[in-house]
């Protein structure tokens, strides 16, 4: 004969047990979407990309933005925290950082004065000088550096980085910094570990020695 009590027990415990699968199945899904939301939030780009427009004013900017639209963005709180690099003319190409009512810029930087050759002292004995190249269209190069080959460019995030292989390697490697100043003739970025700090590079001038050719004859000069 059939205990009914221990019968009772039992089925109870098969309703529990599968009630327990059924929670955990029913969650997995929604523990996958997290996953994918957050790495779809790390990734994203919330940089706002445009030409600086006419009616760019001291405090105020006008974005012709990518995507058609027209804004007009105060520049108080980021000129109140240094955080307007480069400056802003006419035509030129812009990313800036809003904040959360999108009323006021939080961060912008110039693209356009990024663009040149940025070199330093070689910090290995400053015999010569190393740097890169910024280019239009995201284009990369490195100046002096065989060890390194610069790839691409862009600002992600309010920040710059930059692509490059390390001579030897199949890796690519993606530095991001922060950008602390830009002016005409200075670059200057950082990581948690290093500061970089760069000059534009001065057209080359034959080191102030002039050659004249006159009836097949070299006059040097000094």
């Amino acid at each position: 004969m059939v205990n009914v009590k221990s019968f009772l027990i039992t089925v109870s415990a098969v309703i529990l047990i599968s009630s327990c699968g059924n929670k955990t199945a029913q969650q997995q899904p929604v523990n996958e979407v997290e996953r994918d939301t957050a790495a779809v939030n790390i990734n994203r780009d919330s940089t706002i990309y445009g030409l600086c427009g006419d009616a760019s004013a001291m405090n105020t900017l006008e974005l012709i933005t990518d995507s058609g639209d027209t804004l007009h963005i105060s520049l108080l709180m980021a000129k109140e925290e240094g955080k307007v690099f480069g400056g802003y003319a006419v035509g030129d190409r812009m990313a800036v950082m809003l904040n959360n009512d999108r009323s006021s810029a939080r961060l912008v930087i110039n693209q356009s004065a990024l663009l040149g050759d940025w070199v330093m002292p070689n910090p290995i004995d400053g015999s010569d000088e190393i740097g890169v190249s910024l280019k239009e269209g995201g284009i990369a190069e490195g100046i002096q550096q065989s060890d390194l080959i610069y790839k691409t460019w862009r600002i992600f995030n309010g920040r710059l980085e930059i692509q490059a292989i390390r001579d030897g390697s199949d890796m690519e490697e993606f530095g991001l910094y922060d950008i602390v100043r830009l002016t005409p003739d200075s670059l200057v970025f950082k990581n948690a570990e290093d500061l970089f700090e760069y000059g534009r590079q001065k057209p080359f001038d034959n080191y102030g020695v002039d050659i004249e050719l006159e009836d097949g004859e070299a006059e040097f000069h000094l």
